[in-house]
């Protein structure tokens, strides 16, 4: 039996410790908002926060989140950050497919939370592990560089 909170509530899941977070979120807890990519942390599809931080879920065992607050994409927009990164998504018509849209709203988030206000560089650098497939990078750069001015903070 493994503790997680997830999204704010406390759970119990009958999960050995080595699996991966994606999967007990996907499989057990039904929140098929993070999506699985390459299942190597290399895409970023599968990309959680964990106390704030991004972690790619495809990788990380649940054991890893004994004691720290789990977010997926379903909660992000109760965090005003979150919220702002997800309507400036919106705004600008970030997703074209739309697969890897959950990872790169959660490191966008993220990344803003750290540095309210991200150059060109720190926004390549935070964001250069979530691939896009359909290529969205200067709308998803615009739409992080729009969710930083109008983020509340």
């Amino acid at each position: 039996m493994v503790s997680l909170n997830i999204n704010g509530k406390d759970r119990q899941l009958d999960v050995p410790g080595e699996m991966p977070i994606l999967w007990a979120l996907r499989d057990i807890e039904h929140l098929t908002g993070t999506k699985f990519g390459c299942g190597m942390a290399l895409c970023g599809a599968c990309t959680i926060h964990l106390d704030g931080e991004p972690v790619r879920s495809c990788v990380t065992p649940v054991s890893a989140a004994a004691g720290k607050k789990i977010t997926t994409v379903e909660q992000i927009s109760a965090d005003p950050v979150g919220k702002a990164v997800q309507k400036a998504w919106l705004d600008l018509g970030v997703a074209q497919c739309g697969y890897c849209q959950a990872g790169q709203v959660m490191s966008a988030t993220a990344l803003l939370k750290a540095t309210p206000n991200p150059s060109d560089e720190e926004i390549d650098e935070a964001m250069s592990g979530n691939i896009c497939r359909c290529g969205t990078y200067p709308r998803i750069r615009a739409a992080i560089k729009q969710a930083a001015t109008g983020a509340e903070k």
